[in-house]
């Protein structure tokens, strides 16, 4: 006989989001820069990099939809006394942040936890989604806490952990020892340093944990996708490390791990996987991507997990 579920709660799970086809990609983008139009020549690179995809096909938003999803049946299997419901919200498309929180509210829920699909936290980044979801939870009167991150989970470090080991097995003939691994996150503007902001160190933690599980001895830490803005923003860029692997790594083998990515989408799949590729064999260098935590069990166990020790510890508060 199924256990009676004593409560009910609401799962706001955010990310930045994606346009779900071309003909979006517009007001996606204008949405991003606070309601300004891009211009033409700026759509067209950004249409483009789309269409370099898969002949324009969007896995990011079936990513998060499978995560969202997964994550629902996660948390319903390992804790049975609780009946979890998960929202989307998203940052710069629909359902946005605030769609999420109200339909929650619509749906009867009065306890609400939000998590980002992001491990690390920035008040840029996640700090930013935390905001907007905790301002419309006011407005509405719903009860809502928030993980803040999760960069040092055991199962999110094995999780990648694995990867890497995986990875580093497709250079046959190759020694691991001889090949740089590369850990890479979205850049931010270079002001969160004056901030004290976590977003770096919570960085090279997770790279850290990853080569003291995997004993990877060659490595180091690159930032990419930076926006065009203006301002400076952290690097150096990966486009800029790959240039100096040889001279100053001595390396002939590249392996790039995105941890501060959970699912394949543009960053990862044309960023890396076509630019950074592309610069690599230009330099000659061999070139090898870990595959994208995505719905990985480790990554939802993860998830669900942070999720129920905020609820545990709210309980012993």
């Amino acid at each position: 006989m199924s256990q009676a579920r004593s409560r009910k709660v609401g799962v706001l799970v955010m990310s930045y989001g994606t346009p779900e086809s071309l003909d979006q990609v517009e007001a996606y983008y204008t949405h991003i820069r606070r309601g300004s139009p891009p211009s033409p020549e700026q759509l067209k690179e950004l249409t483009d990099r789309y269409e370099a995809i898969v002949g324009g096909f969007f896995p990011l938003r079936q990513h998060t939809d499978n995560q969202v999803k997964a994550l629902e049946e996660k948390l319903n299997e390992a804790y049975p006394d609780i009946e979890f419901v998960c929202y989307q919200g998203l940052k710069h498309a629909s359902p946005f942040i605030e769609d999420g929180v109200e339909q929650m509210v619509k749906d009867g829920i009065t306890e609400a936890v939000g998590v980002v699909l992001a491990p690390h936290y920035s008040v840029m980044s996640v700090g930013s989604y935390i905001k907007r979801a905790q301002e419309k939870a006011d407005q509405l009167g719903l009860s809502i806490s928030f993980v803040r991150s999760y960069h040092l989970h055991p199962k999110l470090i094995e999780a990648l952990s694995i990867r890497v080991e995986e990875a580093l097995a497709r250079f046959e003939g190759v020694s691991k020892d001889e090949v740089l691994v590369m850990f890479t996150a979205h850049s931010l503007p270079e002001r969160i340093l004056e901030m004290k902001d976590p977003y770096p160190e919570q960085l090279l933690e997770t790279s850290r944990a990853i080569v003291e599980k995997t004993g990877v001895t060659r490595w180091q830490f690159g930032w990419q996708s930076a926006g065009q803005t203006g301002v400076p923003w952290l690097g150096p860029d990966i486009l800029d490390v790959l240039q100096t692997v040889k001279d100053e790594n001595k390396a002939e083998c590249v392996l790039v791990c995105p941890i501060g990515f959970v699912s394949d989408h543009l960053e990862v799949l044309y960023d890396l996987d076509i630019e950074a590729k592309r610069t690599a064999e230009e330099l000659g260098l061999r070139f090898e991507r870990t595959r994208s935590l995505n719905t990985d069990p480790l990554y939802m166990e993860t998830l669900g997990e942070v999720v129920h020790a905020l609820l545990t510890n709210a309980v012993k508060g």
